[in-house]
């Protein structure tokens, strides 16, 4: 899922040597586009950092929603104008890279901070696996752009717009860390969404409590980031709520109480959910009667259902590096035993290569674009994407309303942190208002969805809300 290549008007300039990459900057060019006084108080952005920060002088992701030569030459063009600090040039061709294809988020964030130019700004980041998950990582980026469009034009926070600089952290727990430390030593930085999966988010976040810099992160669901530090937070509810909804529906929606989990042992959330799913049928009076690694080297999905004959139930504790051997199982059980999973196989594929043995398969995800508990966000996301959008960017455009709406109270670090974590604290999200718990975790519960014959996927199956009994 990772881009081949970047930019071909930046490649030439790319270099992959150890110095860069202990500086986090191996595939960045250029200037950055933000200098002087962003913030409204801050200093400029320190020399030494602005490699590691794209604002839109370089782009991150080629053929960005698919090759098209007009879109790319139009992107290209922009990236270079404001490479020659031409910002109403940059706005001029951003725009038509975005009428020709609007599904965009990473072109549409740079279209954003380009109108702002050199003006007063507030500044976040946003941090995701371009190069190790691209489609989760640009499901991330339309919900911060979505927001930020959207607290652009009401007028920005406190009549002062918002700009984002987008980094990379490839997914990469060494690459993590030093992306964390520019973000800390980059003073405009008030807030970063990030990261993506919970191993990065736990690496990451000693450093973001630290240095007194908040994350909220709109995808890691591990128990182990709950009471994590005052400055880590997250808008998706904990492994924990998750893994109980599931194993009550087991128990007492399906009646079946000896399950066969699949995992991946080196994964942080994969054992966090699996863990949480195994207490919960325990108290409810069910069992894992097996567990298999999906990642080890012996692995084999009909074996290990032969194995498992004693169960009346699969759970799926794949991450997304699993994936693709957790949909071996869903093939080899031949829809003999009901399966249940979590929030990472709420993916296209898990709909185009399951196909009809993945045929009732339940999964637990945040939110759902048919039970959206704000009815607007669907809307206006389709408005201004042109298709519909999952839990991953519903998630992140939250995130980002909750780091505004702390600017907008106090627009200090410290200041954006005390915000978030006052018992009245509010902000609108599309998955109802955000509020954080003490843990740091979103007060905020689950949903479930199925996977039904349906044409909006293109694959003929789709993920449904899951109707009650």
């Amino acid at each position: 899922m990772a881009g081949k290549s970047e930019l071909p008007v930046l490649i030439g300039a790319l270099l992959i040597t150890g110095g860069l990459v202990a500086t986090g900057a191996w595939w960045l060019t250029g200037r950055s586009a933000i200098k002087g006084d962003q913030s409204g108080n801050s200093p400029g952005i320190p020399a030494a950092n602005q490699l590691a920060l794209s604002f839109g002088d370089h782009a991150l992701v080629a053929n960005e929603g698919g090759p098209d030569p007009r879109f790319e030459q139009a992107k290209i063009a922009a990236v270079k104008a404001l490479q020659a600090d031409n910002a109403p040039e940059a706005v001029a061709q951003f725009s038509q890279a975005l009428q020709i294809r609007r599904n965009a988020p990473e072109t549409r964030i740079y279209f954003n901070n380009a109108r702002i130019g050199t003006a007063p700004s507030r500044t976040i980041a946003v941090a995701v696996p371009l190069q190790s998950d691209r489609n989760g990582a640009l499901e991330m980026l339309r919900g911060v752009a979505q927001a930020q469009s959207a607290i652009n034009q009401a007028g920005g926070i406190n009549n002062v717009p918002l700009k984002v600089a987008i980094v990379d952290d490839m997914g990469d727990p060494t690459v993590a860390v030093s992306i964390a430390q520019t973000l800390i030593q980059t003073p405009q930085i008030l807030g970063v969404v990030g990261h993506y999966a919970s191993d990065i988010t736990l690496v990451t976040g000693k450093l973001y409590n630290d240095a007194g810099l908040v994350v909220i992160s709109p995808v890691s669901t591990s128990v182990k980031l709950s009471n994590f530090g005052p400055y880590v937070l997250r808008t998706v509810p904990s492994d924990y709520i998750a893994a109980r909804a599931l194993a009550d529906y087991s128990l007492k929606g399906l009646k079946r109480q000896k399950a066969v989990v699949f995992f991946n042992r080196q994964s942080g959330y994969s054992n966090s959910i699996k863990a949480e799913f195994a207490s919960a049928m325990s108290l409810g009076g069910g069992t894992i009667v097996q567990e298999f690694d999906l990642m080890a080297a012996d692995f084999s999905a009909p074996q290990a259902l032969n194995q498992a004959l004693d169960a009346d139930l699969i759970f799926l504790a794949a991450n997304t590096g699993s994936l693709d051997r957790a949909l071996q199982v869903v093939q080899a059980n031949q829809k003999r035993l009901p399966i249940l999973g979590g929030d990472d196989l709420y993916a296209p594929k898990t709909l185009e290569v399951g196909g009809a043995q993945g045929a009732g398969m339940v999964v637990a995800v945040p939110w759902h674009i048919d039970a959206s508990p704000d009815p607007n966000f669907p809307t206006q996301a389709r408005q201004l994407w042109g298709a519909a959008v999952n839990w991953r960017t519903a998630l992140a455009y939250d995130a980002t309303q909750a780091i505004a709406a702390g600017i907008a109270q106090n627009p200090t670090r410290q200041g954006v942190q005390a915000a978030l974590v006052r018992r009245d604290f509010t902000a609108p999200g599309a998955a109802g208002s955000v509020r954080f718990l003490p843990s740091g975790d979103r007060n905020a519960g689950i949903q479930l969805v199925q996977v039904v014959q349906g044409q909006k996927s293109g694959f003929g199956w789709d993920f449904v809300p899951l109707k009650a009994p």
